[in-house]
């Protein structure tokens, strides 16, 4: 498998399968409008990207403060909300760490990597080892090799307790501090295929500030002051880890798994104002797989586009866990000749 510095910088583009949908127009079709070839076309990042990026950045530091100071009040309805708010900004941190992953938040490479570590350490989210991890996704998918950081494996058979498993996995938390020890030790490797000895460092170095993060957590709550750190961070973290499941969920699930067509293989949500903020622009997900480096609050001028040529799109989230739901309740039966 490739080391980190090598992968691509866009997704693995496929000839579609024939569908009941029309075959995408062809960027290099010089009959092709400007508007029809945009799905594939990458961009760079402009000041006007990166000053959305920050401005996004400082409504999460305003929002975060405001779920802090009501989650420190002596109400439990104000203490209830300010968890809950604080729950909803560690996901969507994470959404805006995905963007620095791809280094299409700002024009300079360095400046990702200084927010990307810090927006990932409440959901104990290491930046590059995330980035490693999600950009092989990117490359393997609808491949054998595809894996995502955050484990749900979208190809398995889908069922209530399987689904259940990923909302609830409290159990990558423990990983990330086995790791985190590990690193701190000297011990951490790598085991999704090769790592570049420069990669390596970065990943074991976040890995001993995740620890140092933690660690003073735990020196806090020694000290006395474990309210603040059950208020401030546990309690919310309890929350994020379904909520930021939920969020991720729609991406593939229910897609053509075994094929290399972004057309096919992920999912795009419409959405509102609200989840496109929420989400980063994750929702337009086809977007995001046809050209990975363009900034994420571009995506929406591709999204008729994706309309136009791709299969799962959904109008909103509901729309999607409907679809869900009846999945679960009706499964769909094997063909009579499928022996797989």
């Amino acid at each position: 498998m490739a080391a980190e510095g090598h992968l691509p910088q866009h997704a693995p583009r496929a000839v579609p399968a024939p569908t009941s949908r029309p075959s995408p127009p062809s960027p290099q079709d010089t009959t092709t409008t400007s508007q029809e070839s945009r799905l594939f076309t990458r961009l760079r990042v402009t000041r006007t990207d990166e000053l959305a990026f920050i401005a996004k950045l400082a409504v999460l530091a305003a929002l975060t403060a405001a779920g802090a100071t009501l989650a420190l009040q002596p109400s439990p309805w104000a203490a209830g909300t300010g968890v809950v708010l604080l729950a909803a900004m560690y996901t969507h941190a994470v959404e805006l760490q995905h963007q620095c992953l791809h280094h299409s938040a700002f024009r300079r490479t360095l400046p990702h990597r200084l927010v990307g570590v810090p927006l990932g350490m409440p959901l104990l989210v290491v930046y590059s080892h995330y980035r490693v991890r999600h950009l092989q996704h990117h490359r393997y998918l609808g491949t054998p090799q595809d894996s995502e950081f955050f484990g749900f494996d979208t190809r398995k058979p889908l069922t209530f307790a399987v689904l259940l498993r990923g909302l609830l996995d409290y159990l990558r938390l423990g990983t990330v501090i086995l790791d985190t020890i590990r690193a701190a030790a000297g011990r951490w490797s790598y085991a999704y295929g090769h790592l570049a000895p420069a990669m390596r460092r970065r990943i074991v170095t976040e890995h001993i500030l995740l620890g140092a993060f933690v660690a003073t957590a735990a020196a806090l709550t020694v000290l006395g002051h474990g309210t603040y750190v059950l208020r401030l961070w546990l309690l919310p973290l309890a929350l994020a880890v379904p909520l930021h499941f939920l969020v991720e969920l729609p991406e593939h699930l229910l897609c053509d798994t075994e094929t290399t067509d972004v057309l096919r293989n992920t999912r795009s949500i419409t959405g509102s104002w609200l989840t496109t903020w929420f989400t980063n622009g994750n929702n337009l997900h086809i977007e995001h797989h046809a050209a990975m480096a363009v900034p994420l609050n571009r995506l929406g001028e591709r999204h008729t586009e994706a309309r136009t040529y791709a299969k799962h799109i959904e109008h909103s989230y509901a729309d999607f866990y409907r679809l869900l739901w009846r999945t679960l309740r009706n499964p769909p039966t094997a063909h009579p000749d499928d022996t797989s």
